[in-house]
């Protein structure tokens, strides 16, 4: 038997090649080898039918190659392989066609005469069920019982240079050859469970539910570093002193008095917590989570007006120009008439209200480039984040090193679900906005497919001229080869001639900061009656006579960027119109864009859109570098985090510095997370 953390050089079953190619996919020990889970199960004691027709899950299945060739189009070149069922079940074709782009050295491993057992989805394609770069493998005359058919066989992440075949044989030999007590980790999250019984029936289960059972306990090993790390970057936080603020509250009570309506309960239930957290001393670090329209800008204004009255600066960094603009004519419309120094800092533009930007502000607005002025702040008590998932780590941390161990209140309008809150914000005390301010007008989507141009061009008309404005939106900038989908550029030549008594303007990406700005402005001062554009007005775009948006292509967008944009709309007194368009072709986008239909929540659209999509998608639109996880699949399990959470409380609660019994985990704590070393 050999230790987990042996070298893989030194095992004798691995030919050199091998252990440089594992090497080269980060696996060098037992451990790591081991740790290299399956991605997914074929349970090849009974394969599918060959499938009759396109779309559905993915199938598995058996059969023969007949014919190969190397196939060449216009601009593309593929390997095609036609199998044929040899099964003799009569279900469905005899035959399907498997296609490869781009990938001609797989005429030197597929041939004639092989019978190999084939993974994927199938689709139609001119009259044929064809499957695109199915995952493949070569039946081979096994002596004795095998480990690649007649059981339930694991299929692994690609390790360059070693076959599917010959890397689930390693594995095999390697759970064989390790010592299985030197698997424990330094803390064991389930006793009951040993970690090398669960690596063996991960790797090779004798049913599903051994699988599945595995697979959460490692995902309990994972999720619980994760909040190891939470729970003990929060003890960090509530140890450090900070200063007290929001002590005064003379403008707050001012700003109060100023306002024309009252706040809803759930903003004054927010600023009442971010006034206890100012008042502690030790650092604020709150989330502020509303859904698009809740006034998350209200609840920023009035902590920030606190950290004022205490004799601080405050800043408020947006993750574009246009955003930080929008915030800046806000808080000058509001603050100024209240004697507060507001001024503006972007990339492009420097603008204050009576003073000058450097030192005298007393509330700062910009973007990026507020990383980057020393001479702006001279007292920074108070840093609001709007968008903060549009910023990473170190750009955050970069802004809170301008103050000294500032409060810190971080702002999203993308519903997370409650699910993934604990895992992503965990560290933070989180205040939530439900409710919407009242006196906004009612709000309908409608899902239409492949609806006539003319009624569409006689709804915004009708709109238009009873003083409102449109938001015409579409997926691409400029025509594209690859994608069937109009562009907005090309679009706003047709909606010129469609809407000739009206001014229509042209809103993306790659129009000059400058520019973009002028298009704004004349869209909210109402010189612009409808606005083509792309996404890049998915965020903070604030004009309340807007009540209509036609969304084109809708299923090119995912539910979470829908509900952003759609919140654009829906923020003044008007009845407001969400329009859909899309081909009905694909019934995963219908199913999407129904959910779109039925509801304004934006936390149910984000229960749904971790449903539809899975915790790995839909943390890749949250966060960069939550994209990693192991086991996305889980993050939807409620009890399994809250498990994970409840050890490691445990674990800071026994061991707060972990230099005691806990001591070994000191290791599983990131190093951005430990304390510097003093001399």
């Amino acid at each position: 038997m050999i230790p987990a953390d042996s070298d893989l050089a030194r095992v004798d079953f691995l030919a050199p090649k091998e252990v440089l190619a594992l090497a080269s996919a980060g696996l060098r020990t037992a451990r790591q080898l081991l740790d290299h889970l399956p991605r997914r199960y074929e349970d090849r004691r009974r394969f599918d039918s060959f499938p009759a027709e396109a779309g559905g899950a993915p199938v598995c299945i058996r059969g023969t190659v007949i014919d190969t060739r190397n196939r060449f189009g216009p601009r593309v070149r593929f390997y095609e392989a036609v199998v044929a069922d040899a099964s003799g079940s009569g279900v469905g074709p005899a035959t399907l066609t498997c296609r490869w782009f781009n990938m001609p050295f797989l005429s030197k491993v597929l041939a004639a005469g092989q019978e190999i057992i084939l993974h994927g989805k199938p689709k139609e394609f001119q009259g044929r069920i064809v499957i695109d770069h199915p995952d493949f493998e070569v039946i081979k005359d096994d002596a004795g019982p095998s480990i690649h058919l007649e059981r339930i066989v694991p299929v692994y992440r690609n390790v360059s240079g070693i076959a599917q075949r010959r890397l689930r044989e390693i594995q095999y030999s390697t759970l064989d050859a390790v010592d299985p007590a030197t698997l424990a980790t330094a803390f064991d999250v389930d006793p009951t469970y040993p970690r090398h019984e669960a690596c063996r029936e991960a790797h090779f289960p004798e049913a599903m539910e051994q699988a599945e059972a595995a697979r959460r306990r490692f995902a309990l090993e994972e999720f619980f570093a994760v909040q190891l790390n939470v729970v003990w970057r929060r003890r960090r936080i509530h140890d450090c002193s900070g200063r007290v603020l929001g002590r005064k509250t003379e403008l707050l009570t001012a700003f109060y008095e100023s306002l024309p309506f009252d706040l809803t309960g759930a903003q004054k239930r927010s600023i009442k917590e971010v006034v206890a957290d100012m008042r502690q001393p030790r650092p604020m670090n709150r989330l502020l989570q509303g859904d698009v329209g809740s006034g998350k800008t209200f609840v920023a204004m009035a902590s920030m007006l606190l950290a004022v009255d205490s004799g601080a600066q405050a800043a408020l960094m947006a993750p574009t120009q246009i955003l930080a603009e929008q915030h800046f004519l806000t808080f000058r419309q509001w603050l100024e008439p209240l004697g507060v120094r507001v001024a503006l800092r972007t990339a492009d533009r420097q603008e204050s209200t009576h003073v000058e930007l450097e030192g005298d502000a007393q509330i700062i607005i910009g973007t990026h480039a507020l990383l980057y002025d020393e001479a702006l702040f001279s007292d920074l008590g108070l840093i609001v984040i709007d968008e903060q998932h549009k910023f990473g780590v170190m750009q955050r941390g970069r802004l809170i090193d301008r103050g000294t161990r500032p409060d810190v209140l971080v702002m999203t309008a993308t519903p997370i679900p409650r699910t993934l809150t604990m895992t992503i914000y965990g560290d933070l005390d989180v205040s939530i906005l439900d409710e919407r301010p009242a006196g906004r007008g009612k709000m309908v989507t409608a899902l239409r497919v492949k609806p006539r141009q003319s009624d569409l061009n006689k709804f915004v008309k009708t709109q238009l001229e009873e003083g409102r404005q449109a938001y015409l939106v579409y997926p691409l900038v400029e025509e594209s080869t690859k994608l069937k989908a109009e562009s907005a550029t090309a679009a706003h030549e047709k909606w010129l001639k469609r809407l000739t008594k009206f001014e229509v303007g042209l809103l993306h990406g790659k129009i000059d900061a400058e520019e973009k700005e002028s298009v704004m402005r004349r869209f909210r001062d109402h010189e612009i009656d409808a606005l083509v554009a792309t996404t890049v007005i998915e965020v903070g775009v604030d004009v309340p006579n807007a009540n209509l948006m036609i969304i084109h292509h809708a299923e090119r967008f995912g539910l979470a960027q829908l509900h952003q944009l759609r919140g654009r709309i829906g923020r003044g007194e008007h009845k407001s119109y969400c329009i859909l368009l899309t081909d009905g072709k694909s019934p995963d986008a219908m199913e999407k864009l129904q959910v779109m239909e039925k509801t304004s929540d934006g936390f149910v659209i984000a229960e749904e859109d971790l449903r539809l999509r899975g915790p790995g998608d839909v943390l890749g639109t949250l966060q960069s570098g939550l994209g990693d996880f192991r086991f996305p699949d889980f993050l939807a399990d409620t009890a399994l985090l809250r498990e994970a959470r409840a050890l490691a409380d445990q674990v800071i609660g026994e061991d707060p510095k972990l230099d005691g019994p806990h001591s070994a985990l000191r290791s599983w704590i990131s190093d951005e997370e430990k304390p510097a070393p003093t001399s």
